[in-house]
């Protein structure tokens, strides 16, 4: 049976990624990001990699890593959603490191791990598990997720044997940064390019396809972190909101939509969880657990981030105040990695529903 209780190993590396983002990162300054575009926050993510070790948890040991797993990386994501953190850590510490560790690659791995480099894998963001194209033509791939400021690209492109995989330096090639909803993580038009063929075929394919899988999977992390800090900040907000000389969180209303998002919250954390546990073990369930939960957490974010702005009132109309930060990531995140729509109709048929 799987376990989706916490370790204390998990709880306290959830402290402290919790309190690096504290010191790193003040939302209320994050709103600055869509002034000044900038590929991340420099402080946090030289906090996350360099103090905490958090790039390498899905590498083991042998290969430059930490030997840990999908489980904690989704810890971190829980608390990267939690502060709307401007880092890379999900298009390149999960998504471009487990294409790179399927394909046994040593070369780069380890810089990878020690957030020495950065990577991002060159498919549109709306790309999901089992429904994705290789690059074809020199047309320009977009929107790509973390290219921006990225070292390294991972390429997929498209060859008589299916798929070749190119490892591209970033130098090499265009990386042309979007105007995007959500400017903590930028969006880029990428030029396609030939660089190092690091595999071919069906080896390629299965490398891009564990890529996808672990960032949907994880994924779901980040937005049930993001929906769990709306739900707790908005019931901070009413209970200190005073209107007609009482706590707005007093009124019935209010205490129902919030009752609400709560038993939401708790079912995608759980959601979530499966998720990571069955990337963690490689169970046969799998590809069930992450449609369930991208069809889940990602609509759960939405509207936690959505009460959030509406209960804030005033203040949640502001730009100064962080609550739209929390709206423009679930929103766009939403999109990424497959929409709830799409996974819903990918799950009929892995559970025996057709219409």
């Amino acid at each position: 049976m799987t376990n989706l209780l916490y370790t204390d190993i998990e709880d306290a590396l959830r402290e402290s990624v919790r309190g690096a983002m504290e010191r790193h990162l003040d939302p209320h300054s994050t709103t600055g990001i869509y002034d000044e575009p900038k590929p991340w926050e420099a402080k946090a993510w030289q906090s996350l990699t360099e103090e905490l070790g958090v790039a390498g948890l899905l590498v083991p040991e042998d290969r430059g890593g930490v030997g840990a797993g999908p489980r904690e990386a989704a810890v971190v994501l829980e608390e990267i959603g939690r502060a709307v953190a401007p880092v890379p850590y999900l298009t390149s510490s999960v998504i471009a490191t487990q294409v790179l560790l399927e394909l046994g690659e040593s070369e780069h791995i380890a810089a990878l791990a020690a957030g020495e480099a950065t990577a991002a894998l060159v498919l549109p963001w709306s790309a999901r598990p089992g429904h994705w194209s290789p690059v074809q033509g020199t047309e320009p791939v977009k929107p790509v997720a973390g290219a921006v400021g990225a070292d390294l690209l991972l390429i997929p492109v498209a060859d008589a044997g299916g798929v070749q995989l190119h490892l591209v330096k970033a130098a090499e090639t265009t990386v042309e940064s979007l105007v995007s909803f959500d400017m903590t993580r930028p969006l880029a038009a990428v030029t396609p390019a030939s660089g190092e063929v690091l595999a071919t075929g069906d080896d390629a394919h299965r490398a891009v396809e564990a890529g996808l899988q672990a960032g949907a999977a994880l994924l779901a992390s980040e937005q049930y972190g993001l929906a769990r800090s709306c739900l707790e900040t908005t019931v901070d907000y009413v209970k200190n909101r005073i209107q007609f000389a009482r706590p707005i969180g007093s009124f019935q209303a209010i205490k129902h939509r919030l009752a609400d998002l709560y038993l939401e919250v708790t079912q995608a954390g759980a959601a979530a969880r499966y998720a990571a546990a069955t990337l963690a073990d490689d169970d046969a369930d799998k590809a069930v657990a992450i449609s369930v939960a991208q069809a889940y957490c990602s609509d759960v974010a939405v509207h936690a981030a959505e009460e959030a702005v509406q209960l804030h009132g005033g203040n949640g109309m502001t730009w100064e105040y962080p609550v739209h930060l929390y709206l423009k990531r679930a929103k766009s995140s939403q999109l990424a990695l497959g929409t709830p729509e799409k996974h819903r109709q990918d799950l009929g048929p892995l559970v025996n529903i057709t219409t």
